[in-house]
Order: C-alpha cells, then structure tokens, then sequence
C-alpha cells in the first residue's frame, strides 16, 4: 500500500523556485520605496518653500539658519499663515533630521534641500543664486530661490 505525500525532492524544487521568485521580487520593492521617498521628498520640500516664501511676504526678511529645522522655526512664527500641519522630516535623513536649510550670507537665497539617497548634504547657495554642489551633493533633491537646482 501506498503512502500519499511529497518527496523530498518534490518540496526542495518548491522551495527553489519559491527563493528565486522571492529573489525577483524584493529588490523591485525596495526600488519602488526608494522612488516613493523621492517623491515624498520633492513634494515635501516644494511646501516649506512656499511655507518660506510666505513668511517673506509677511515678515520681510528669509527666515534665518536655524538649529532647530527650518519647519519647526516656522511653525513657532505665530504671526504667519500656518502652510504646515508639522515638522516635515527628510525622509532620507538617517539620523530622522528635518530639511536642510540654508541661507546665503547675503540673506537673499537660500537653498532648501532633502540630503538624498546617500544621506549626506553637499549644496550651497552662492552669491549670484546659482547652487553649487560637491561630491556629496549630487543626489540632493533641492529648491532654492535663485537661478539653480
């Protein structure tokens, strides 16, 4: 009389082709991650540029740098029209930082970036209100009100 079952060799071949679907797969989901917190990240940083901008408009003046993150400067100016719900946090940032902010000695540009996949932050806002941006720079997801991005 027979056993009914799977042999060993029948569960092995399931387990292979299991671990090559599972290996197809999770490099995708992790790309697609990737891609949402790009997406975040631009979104994110196109509000706190106008959440500044409007604080010009009502104050005259860019807000200044900041140790405390540019959204949660903003969010204490009682005598601004709130744009933002919170304190916006990069998405890319491994310490969970907020934007990085930056304004030109000459107080007229600034350069309002996430630090981008590699985590580290490599722009500058110049003189003129080009950006420049070093090695670090390269994967930044920036706005700024001068002539670059």
């Amino acid at each position: 009389m027979k056993k009914k079952g799977f042999t060993i060799l029948e569960i092995l071949v399931v387990l292979a082709v299991l671990a090559i679907l599972i290996g197809i797969a999770v490099p995708r989901i992790k790309g697609m991650q990737e891609q949402a917190n790009i997406t975040k990240a631009k979104a994110e940083v196109k509000n706190i540029q106008a959440a500044i901008e409007s604080y010009y408009i009502n104050k005259g003046s860019y807000p200044p740098n900041v140790p405390v993150g540019i959204t949660a400067y903003i969010l204490t100016e009682s005598d601004i029209p709130q744009m933002l719900s919170g304190v916006l946090l990069d998405p890319f940032n491994p310490d969970g930082k907020e934007y990085v902010y930056f304004l030109h000695d000459n107080g007229i540009y600034y350069v309002l970036c996430s630090v981008g996949m590699d985590g580290l932050f490599g722009t500058k806002p110049e003189p003129d209100g080009s950006i420049t941006r070093n090695g670090d720079g390269q994967d930044d997801i920036c706005v700024t009100n001068g002539s670059g991005v």
